[in-house]
């Protein structure tokens, strides 16, 4: 999850500030690891991220050519970034942008202290080191909204996990969505299951003509970018629109957790937990 806004770290807090970046290198490919692998080793890092979703991004990441650019709007601990590093080809450019602020750190937590979100700035770095990709990333603690500037020209991925209220989901969706070259590739965590995520989803891609629906693993939907017309474009809206009963269910069990009622979610088929 993607932390928005914070008060600005004073110099001594901030390791890692907005043009202070780490550089990336490029793995041999004798020395990538697996899927297996590597999703094996983030059983310890924090985060909201199934293994099938991490499948859609490596899959995602590992077809790209050298010289192809990636961006993840929102790091957290450090999961999908692990994910997109480890699976990029040699001269893929990996970038991860969170302000790690202490704000919308996760499900029902919006508001918080900056030390939170330093305290997650520590981790998602000790995890990039411990993986072995910390030179693969070059993270921008920025909220995503100041930092289009730092990233100029087309991206071939760019993965969404920021704020999920609708304005700021909007906004990363329409801002950062322009920046994807064309037959590239947008996933958007939540889709489907935030409230604000699938508003702005209808806002902004459900009738567009630009991005095709290609499906999703869980709540992380995947777009490509290519033109949407003629009867394409209505099949493109109603596979979307198909996608609500799963958004209904979604809702359904978040109130009945909030209401502490986590049995029934299991008994209706959840899992008792936040779906995601």
């Amino acid at each position: 999850m993607l932390p928005r806004s914070c008060c600005a770290p004073s110099l001594e807090e901030q390791s890692v500030g907005p043009t202070d970046i780490v550089p990336a290198t490029g793995n041999t490919p004798d020395q990538r690891p697996s899927f297996e692998q590597v999703f094996a080793a983030l059983a310890d890092v924090q985060g909201w991220m199934t293994k099938a979703q991490a499948r859609r991004l490596w899959d995602s990441a590992q077809r790209l050519p050298a010289g192809s650019r990636i961006v993840e709007i929102g790091s957290f601990h450090g999961r999908s970034a692990i994910i997109l590093a480890s699976a990029s080809a040699p001269g893929v450019e990996v970038y991860a942008i969170d302000p790690h602020g202490g704000n919308d750190r996760g499900p029902q937590q919006i508001v918080g202290a900056f030390e939170e979100g330093q305290r997650d700035h520590e981790a998602f770095l000790a995890n990039l080191r411990r993986a072995a990709v910390a030179d693969r990333v070059r993270h921008i603690r920025k909220p995503s909204q100041d930092a289009t500037e730092d990233i100029l020209g087309d991206l071939d991925v760019v993965y969404i996990d920021g704020a999920h209220r609708y304005q700021p989901a909007m906004t990363d969706i329409v801002r950062w969505g322009a920046k994807v070259t064309p037959g590239g590739t947008l996933l958007i965590h939540d889709s489907f299951s935030s409230v604000g995520v699938t508003l702005a989803l209808l806002a902004t891609l459900f009738f567009g003509t630009e991005f095709r629906y290609v499906g999703r693993s869980g709540s992380l939907a995947e777009y490509r970018r290519e033109p949407v017309t003629g009867p394409g474009r209505a099949l493109n809206v109603v596979r979307q629109l198909g996608q609500l009963p799963y958004f209904a269910r979604n809702v359904l069990f978040k109130v009945l957790i909030v209401l502490r009622l986590r049995r029934l979610t299991v008994w209706l088929g959840g899992t008792g937990e936040w779906p995601y």
